[in-house]
């Protein structure tokens, strides 16, 4: 996998004047059926969240309120999205790590995930990340 298989997915959006609605279907619109949903909240100004990789999962990423960035790195080079809508979805495959940095007051982050928690699956060491990667080269 690499920064080019990651990619912005556009969600259903059902606009109605009463408010609109978005839904998510795990291997239509997700890429993967998803196990796990985390969200993220009350980040205060300044913090950063992730800053890990990981090896089997993949993610699907939405601002469900407010917007942050999203830093996606291969090895080799970086993306930054900045997602502030929540009929946006950032797709992020195995093996890319990722921070997420620029928390608007209010955000809320929701993340979908193809697997059950596995401690076993993450990187939290960017160099270990590294070093991995280029031992799979």
């Amino acid at each position: 996998m690499s920064l080019s298989d990651c990619r912005l997915i556009d969600l259903p959006k059902i606009q109605d004047p009463r408010g609109n609605l978005t839904f998510i279907e795990g291997g239509r619109h997700a890429p993967f059926e998803f196990k796990r949903a985390y969200y993220l909240y009350d980040v205060p100004g300044g913090s950063e969240r992730g800053g890990h990789a990981h090896r089997d999962l993949s993610q699907l990423i939405i601002a469900m309120s407010g917007s942050f960035d999203v830093i996606l790195d291969d090895g080799y080079r970086e993306k930054r999205f900045h997602l502030n809508r929540s009929y946006f979805s950032l797709y992020v495959c195995p093996m890319i790590w990722r921070r997420l940095e620029n928390f608007s007051s209010g955000a809320v982050c929701l993340v979908l995930a193809s697997e059950y928690y596995d401690e076993a699956d993450y990187f939290r060491d960017y160099s270990e990340f590294q070093r991995h990667l280029k031992g799979a080269a």
